[in-house]
């Protein structure tokens, strides 16, 4: 069988350096887009003409990852492998805070309804919070193993955030109150998580879903067309829609709040689109791993 053709709304923006590995992406508060480079210990200002401006972050090695805008008008972004919090401000200047625990293998962050940044730590089944002067909280969660990874702020004001190796999301209030939710599909590893204003939307990359969670807890699950489409980050729309990359099959998708499902094709189906966000004219922007941005205009 052929692979479907690309969508003829998506275009590529090519992002140095060559194998950097565009992985996590966010609106800046500088209107561009900024992509981490994770396999080049960098992270891309990227603007929708197509001008690419790469800011080195010190650790080669130390694969950035998923990238928010603060609440300081700077960027920031967790460093997976070394064990440290990034910020970049929109001129290019970097400053690193090291996490007491080097180990912890930081993942998902967001900024927090008490105007702090509040991250995952994936090998150390905690969640951190660090404020705009460096200085680090953690919280030990009741999940062994649990593999914390995306994170937001809920509609209800408190921290959600997927519990990958759990088949499960958790809930953080900002004084450290933690609770779980079970998702009903064993395997289902909830990856991206995203908040719309009645609920949270996690995509399942282990059994190929979405999951809608009301902040009482009731889950809805709904099956994507491909079940193998590994579906990785979410973000949400302005008109309470959801938009997410499917990693395995190179598509953008969109889901409604009903539930129903569109799918655009990426023009290299072996592309391995991995964060997703959405700028302030509606465009859809995601970071390609084999060296793109795509932007999908509507």
């Amino acid at each position: 069988m052929s692979a479907p053709m690309a969508d003829p709304r998506i275009r590529e923006i090519p992002v140095g350096p060559e194998g950097g590995g565009p992985y996590g992406i966010a609106a800046g508060p500088d209107g561009a887009m900024w992509t981490t480079l994770a396999q080049a210990g960098a992270v891309a200002r990227v603007t929708v003409e197509g001008s690419v401006t790469v800011h080195d972050l010190g650790f080669p090695y130390g694969r950035p990852t998923v990238i928010t805008a603060g609440p300081d008008g700077a960027l920031w972004c967790t460093l997976n492998q070394v064990g440290a919090i990034a910020r970049i401000t929109t001129g290019g200047d970097v400053t690193t805070f090291p996490l007491p625990d080097m180990g912890a293998a930081p993942f998902g962050i967001c900024t927090g309804p008490d105007g702090a940044l509040w991250f995952t730590q994936m090998s150390a089944d905690r969640i951190g919070r660090i404020d705009t002067a460096g200085s680090v909280t953690g919280f030990d969660l009741p999940v062994a193993d649990g593999a914390p990874s995306m994170i937001t702020t809920g509609p209800d004001g408190a921290l959600w955030f997927t519990l990958n190796q759990a088949d499960a999301v958790g809930r953080i209030t900002t004084g450290g109150e933690v609770t779980t939710v079970p998702l009903p599909t064993k395997g289902s590893a909830p990856v991206g998580l995203c908040a719309t204003p009645d609920a949270l939307w996690a995509v399942l990359i282990g059994t190929g879903a979405v999951a809608r969670i009301a902040p009482g807890g009731a889950v809805t699950e709904y099956p994507l067309p491909d079940p193998a489409c590994r579906p990785h980050a979410i973000t949400a729309a302005d008109d309470g829609t959801c938009w997410f990359t499917e990693w395995g099959t190179g598509r953008i998708g969109h889901i409604t709040s009903e539930g129903r499902i569109a799918e655009f094709p990426l023009p290299d189906a072996s592309s391995e689109p991995h964060g997703i966000t959405v700028d302030a004219e509606g465009r859809v922007w995601a970071a390609l791993e084999n060296g793109h941005v795509a932007v999908l205009s509507r």
